[in-house]
Order: structure tokens, then C-alpha cells, then sequence
């Protein structure tokens, strides 16, 4: 394969550019409309197909209208033309079901004060919601004074500021990954060969993913993703096989033997890459719930696509330019360039594996220890779902949020729904439930059972906690624990979040079985030892433990809340650390292939044991920290997000990949290669065998025996 690669960057390559640019334009133009196609409801982050989505669908078919107000109005009490005006709109969408609330329905509605007032519009079952929350919030804006919010403009309000910070986040990283870029390449010509490749990924793979949207929805969220994550690994790949073709150009001039080699031996790295990365997307299409399923379609479509372009646009660009590949660069930059090529066994990077490597023992536990401290403050997380606090305060469903926390008394618009499916004579039975039910201790309130038709009775459980509380996620567990006159259903947003923590840790195991087993192999596959992968799985969940642990200290402690503008939920969102495991256990290992291939190439060239590890990590480590650092900036643009799970992404990401590319490859790996010596490349002889018959490594003398 590579070699038919290689074949057609050298005998077509402007022939291969012109199709690029054919692909770039077709690709913008189907692709770029996909944020208005993709799924944009509010159950992205539950499982539709738990006891607390089966509890409102029962509701619902009975009562065929929804089971909690989907759209709130805080209006002042003073302000009576904006309170009619309201209700007249509210009253008058024939797509609203009912409308309850305002200063004559009761103390319920009027805040503790009584300077404000609440409406609270509940949609029929079945109707297109999000586009009746559009039209109503359009119609509402229109009033003065009045304050909307709710499940649906909250969905809504979060998507838009999505949208609007991922134009941000671009524009912040552009321009600051091509300025690293220039000074990683040294070279304008090099340092857009990346951007190019990361800007053909994403108009791709928004191609890709609007036609996966015609048969599976796929949730909003996974822009952001597809967007950062395409330009990281972009840059990756294009910096392995840049870095590579300028190394060949050096040893044999240019022409087919520099483009045949750099394809033979960088190419094959990134194309294992992208199948780890791959392999982690993967890995989250075992879970239920919108978001992480998408996230993983994500995931494997940007690996694939950005090693697929990579593969084939590169080499091309290559063949054209040639020597000008180092063009638009001062002749200072030129000359460090040479010198760094030239100074092999001299470079910084080479030094430092040497020293890690006289004290191997006392820099791995230096090294281990650093992780562990920065894991600590996991073992105390705490997690929550998503609501209206996930916005900004500036936002207008958060302001409405609080503003009905701390204002008003027994507003509790998403109480705990607890459907019972009995027939209308079980009302005696019906009714001693739901008085046990007002037993519990957490329980503040119980409605009277109401038969709503259809053999369905609904009770409603107000907590006397908030409705992410942990006290109230153990009233859902504690009411579904009581025996009911038949098998209740709970639903409700408590219900949901405790439905939505129990289907991630279902889809655990599977998922890490799967992120092991591709690991496993890809590493196998390229070194012929199974104690490297074993090491490099080890050294990953390190990463992983110590991103958690940062995550938790900053966001869930509340640090920086100033700095990174952001109020702490007191959590973090209990989907995040499941996305971040597997995408930072795929960059990890993407790192380690670099890596490990590079030692292996000088290893098989006839460079000892620690020769071999301090040749790698020379051959690597400015690569590699350049790729990190740019990484870093492409996923790490969204700490700018308002969105504070988007913001924990970015920022987890960026850290994560940090990490790996200075204390775990500049301290761990070498100083644990020359602990181990030999003993790493071990494998049992079945798998020796097997590995002599069907492994690949980068730079087999086959591959590289110059082309007659």
C-alpha cells in the first residue's frame, strides 16, 4: 500500500493536487451547512432508552403533553402589559398544551419578595419542540422585561454558543499554530503544508459525518471535536512526514527516492496512528448516549480521514516542490536546521536521554510520582449532568435558573416523576404508595396520585435538594427501591442524570476492553514485543489519572474561575472523563508510535540498547513536543468556550497531551527502556513467529532497499 502510495505522489502528482482542490470545494459545500442538520435536542447526554426516558414516554402518551415545562418567562409583577403580552403568546401557539403560572395562580408563582412572577409552558407531546422554542423565544424577545429560560431555550442557548465559540476558537488558533509552526519548520513553505492538511481534514470529515447523519443522529457537540481534533491530528501527521521528507531530502536529494522513503517509513507510523486514534472512537460507540456515541464517530472519521489526506496530499506536494519545501526561510533558520540534522548524537534530546538514563530508577519514580500527585484530587471527584448552569451567567436560561432557585420557594419545575402503570380501581393501592413514598427522608414533597388514562397513574417527588444533588440522586434510587402495585418507572432530570451514570459505567469495561486490544496489537504489530505495549498501556492510564486529577483541582474545586471565566458546578460532567479517556488514550499511544518506531529503526540499524533510545528520542523529541505543543493549541482554543464541559475538554486535552509529550516520553520511557535493556522487545515465541510473518516496522530493509 505504501508503496502504491509513494508511486502515485512521484508519477502524478498534480493530477492528485487538482482532485485535492476538485475535493476541497465539494467537501465546503456539502459539508460546511452540516451544524444546522446535525441533532441538536436536549438528550444528547441520556439514555433514551432507560426507565427515566420510558417513565416520561408512558406520561406523555397518556397525558399527550410533555411532563415538564419546557419553556419558562420571569416576568416582574410590576410590569402587567409584559406579563399579558406573554400569556397571550404562550396561550396563543396552538403547539403549547398548557400554560400555568402568573401573580393570580398562587404564592408558588410569585418569588419570595413578590417583584417577580413565572409562567411556564408546557408543548404537546410529539410536536417538533425545538422549533416551537425558537419561534416562542423570537416572539418573546420582542416583550421587555421578560426573562426566558427552561429545558428548551437552555438546549438551545448552549448550541448557539457552541456555534459561536468554535468561530472563536478558530480564529485564536490559526494563527498561533501557523507562528509555532513557522518556528518548529523554519520555514513559511513547511509551516502551511500542516494548516493545509488541517483545513482539507475537517471540510472532509464534515462531508463524512453530514452523510452518517442521514442514518444515525449525531449529536451538535461533535463539531467542536471534529474541528480541534481534526487540526491536531493534521498537524501531527503533517509534522511526522514533513519532518521525515526533509530528513530523506537531506540524505538523497530531491526526487522519487525522498518521497519513496518518507512514505515507507513516516507513512506507515501515521497510518498505525490513526488507527489507535480510530480504535478510541471506537471504543465510545459501546454507550447509549448521543453525545459519546457521536464523539466516537467523530473521532474515527477526523483519525482517518486526516491520515488518509496526509497519505496522499503530502507525498504530491512533495513531488512538486521539492527543495522548496524549505523555501521562505532566513538563512539563519537554514543553517539550524542543517546543524540540527547533522548534530544527531550532540542535540539536546540526545543529552537528556543519556542522563535520564544514568539514573533510570530514581527518574522513573520521579517521573511516576509527578503523575500520582496530579492524579490525587480524582480519587475525590464528584459528578453532575447538564443544565442551564453550564452556560454562561450572561446567559439568559442560567439567569432564569437562579433566579428561581433563590427567589422563589417550591419552584421546582423538574421534580421526580414517578409513573405507575395500574388501572384506575388500584387507587387505594396507589395512593398507600405514594404515602410511602412521602416517607423517605430526602422526599421535601408528594403530589396525590393523578390517573391520567391508559392504565397510567403519575406521582411527582420534590426533592428537598437541588436537582443534580447528590442526596437526590439517591431519592431516585431510594423510590425505586420501594415496592410499587406494579413495576414503577422514574424519570424526570434526577432520574435521567442517575440513568446516564449508570449506562457510562456499564459501557466501561467494553470500552477499555476495546482501547486495550487495539493498543495491544497496533503496538505489537510495529515492534515485535508485548512488553512495550504493556508499558505504554501503563504509561497511558498514568497520563489519564493525571489529566483527571487536574480537571478536578481546577474545575471541580472552582481555581481560576477568574482566568478561565467559568463558575464551578462543584463537578465535573460525568461524560467528560469517559470522552477524555479514551481520545487522550489514543493520543497517548499515537505518541508512543512515533516514538517507538524511531528507537526500533536504530535499534535494527545496529545502534545498542540505549544508543537506540537516545537516537529516538533525539530523532523525536523536537517533533514531538512541537506536535503537542500545537496540539495544545488547536483542542486547547476551547478553554475559551462558555461552555463549561467544552471548556473541560479543551483544556483536559491539552494538558493530557503535554504531559505525555514531556514527563512520560522524556523521563519515563527512556529511563524504563534502560532499566528493562533487552527484556523489552521480549515476546514468547508464538508471537515472535507471528509477528516475523505479518508485523510491519518503519524502515524494513525491504521497504527502504533503494528503488532500480
Amino acid at each position: 500500500m505504501f508503496a502504491s502510495l509513494a508511486r502515485l505522489a512521484n508519477t502524478h502528482p498534480r493530477r492528485v493536487l487538482g482532485l485535492t482542490v476538485l475535493l476541497f470545494v465539494i467537501a465546503g459545500a456539502l459539508g460546511g451547512p452540516v451544524a444546522g442538520l446535525l441533532n441538536s435536542d436536549n438528550d444528547s447526554f441520556s439514555d433514551t432508552g432507560a426507565d427515566s426516558a420510558l417513565a416520561v414516554h408512558r406520561v406523555e402518551k397518556a397525558t399527550g403533553q410533555t411532563t415538564i415545562p419546557d419553556l419558562l418567562a420571569v416576568v416582574s409583577t410590576s410590569n402587567s402589559s409584559a406579563i399579558s403580552k406573554t400569556q397571550a403568546i404562550l396561550k396563543g401557539d396552538k403547539r403549547i398544551a398548557q400554560v400555568v403560572g402568573g401573580p393570580q395562580a398562587g404564592k408558588a408563582f410569585l418569588s419570595m419578595d413578590g417583584s417577580k412572577t413565572y409562567l411556564a409552558a408546557f408543548y404537546r407531546a410529539g410536536d417538533h419542540a425545538n422549533d416551537t422554542t425558537q419561534d416562542l423565544r423570537d416572539e418573546l424577545a420582542k416583550v421587555d422585561g421578560v426573562k426566558v429560560g427552561g429545558f428548551g431555550p437552555a438546549y438551545q442557548e448552549v448550541n448557539e454558543q457552541v456555534e459561536g465559540d468554535l468561530v472563536k476558537a478558530e480564529l485564536i488558533a490559526f494563527p498561533l499554530l501557523f507562528i509555532v509552526a513557522l518556528w518548529v519548520f523554519r520555514s513559511a513553505v513547511a509551516a502551511l503544508l500542516p494548516l493545509l492538511v488541517g483545513g482539507l481534514t475537517i471540510v472532509t470529515s464534515l462531508l463524512i459525518v453530514r452523510g452518517i447523519n442521514e442514518f444515525l443522529d449525531i449529536s451538535i457537540f461533535a463539531l467542536n471535536l471534529i474541528t480541534g481534533l481534526g487540526l491536531g491530528l493534521s498537524i501531527d501527521y503533517s509534522l511526522f512526514l514533513v519532518s521525515r521528507y526533509r530528513e530523506e531530502l537531506e540524505r538523497h536529494g530531491p526526487g522519487p527516492e525522498a518521497i519513496r522513503r518518507t512514505v515507507a517509513t513516516a507513512g506507515r507510523t501515521v497510518a498505525f496512528s490513526a488507527v489507535t486514534v480510530a480504535g478510541a472512537g471506537l471504543a465510545l460507540l459501546v454507550f447509549p448516549l448521543r453525545f459519546l456515541y457521536s464523539m466516537g464517530i467523530g473521532v474515527s472519521v477526523v483519525a482517518l480521514t486526516a491520515a488518509a489526506i496526509s497519505l496522499v496530499v503530502l507525498p504530491a506536494l512533495f513531488a512538486v516542490l521539492q527543495h522548496r519545501v524549505n523555501s521562505l526561510a532566513p538563512k539563519r533558520w537554514q543553517r539550524a536546521r542543517v546543524a540540527e540534522t547533522a548534530a544527531e548524537a550532540h542535540g539536546f534530546w540526545y543529552r537528556l536521554a543519556r542522563f535520564v538514563m544514568r539514573f533510570p530508577v530514581g527518574v522513573a519514580l520521579t517521573g511516576t510520582a509527578i503523575l500520582l500527585v496530579l492524579g490525587a484530587p480524582f480519587l475525590g471527584v464528584k459528578f453532575t449532568g447538564v443544565d442551564a448552569t453550564v452556560l454562561p451567567d450572561s446567559a439568559s436560561a442560567h439567569q432564569v435558573d437562579t433566579t428561581l432557585r433563590t427567589e422563589f420557594t417550591g419552584a421546582d419545575t423538574t421534580p421526580i416523576l414517578v409513573a405507575v402503570p395500574a388501572a384506575q380501581a388500584d387507587k387505594a393501592k396507589v395512593a398507600a404508595y405514594a404515602e410511602e413514598l412521602r416517607q423517605l427522608p430526602d422526599a421535601a414533597a408528594v403530589t396525590p396520585p393523578r390517573y391520567l388514562g391508559a392504565d397510567t397513574w403519575q406521582i411527582d417527588v420534590a426533592s428537598k435538594h437541588s436537582t443534580l444533588d447528590a442526596k437526590s440522586l439517591n431519592l431516585v434510587t431510594a423510590i425505586r427501591d420501594v415496592k410499587a402495585p406494579a413495576p414503577a418507572l422514574v424519570g424526570g432530570q434526577t432520574a435521567e442524570q442517575v440513568d446516564q451514570v449508570k449506562a457510562i459505567g456499564a459501557g466501561i469495561p467494553l470500552a477499555i476492553v476495546i482501547l486495550v486490544i487495539v493498543t495491544f496489537i497496533t503496538l505489537f504489530l510495529m515492534t515485535g514485543s508485548v512488553v512495550l505495549p504493556i508499558k505504554a498501556l501503563i504509561m497511558n492510564l498514568l497520563t489519564i489519572t493525571a489529566t483527571f486529577g487536574v480537571l478536578v483541582w481546577i474545575f471541580q474545586d472552582g481555581r481560576f474561575q477568574g482566568a478561565l471565566d467559568y463558575t464551578s458546578q462543584g463537578a465535573l460532567e460525568s461524560s467528560q472523563p469517559v470522552f477524555l479517556f479514551a481520545v487522550v488514550f489514543g493520543l497517548s499511544t499515537d505518541y508512543a508510535v512515533f516514538l517507538l518506531t524511531r528507537i526500533k529503526e536504530a535499534r535494527d540499524n545496529g545502534a545498542g540498547e540505549r544508543e537506540a533510545v537516545a537516537l529516538g528520542v533525539q530523532r523525536t523529541g523536537r517533533i514531538v513536543t512541537a506536535a503537542a505543543l500545537l496540539f495544545a493549541i488547536a483542542l486547547g482554543s476551547f478553554a475559551t468556550s462558555q461552555i463549561i464541559f467544552i471548556k473541560q475538554l479543551g483544556l483536559g486535552t491539552a494538558v493530557a497531551v503535554l504531559l505525555d509529550a514531556t514527563i512520560v516520553r522524556a523521563m519515563l520511557v527512556p529511563s524504563l527502556m534502560a532499566l528493562l535493556g533487552k527484556a523489552n522487545w521480549w515476546a514468547p515465541g508464538p508471537l515472535r513467529r507471528l509477528h516475523d510473518r505479518i508485523g510491519l516496522s518503519e524502515g524494513t530493509a525491504d521497504e527502504l532497499e533503494p528503488a532500480r
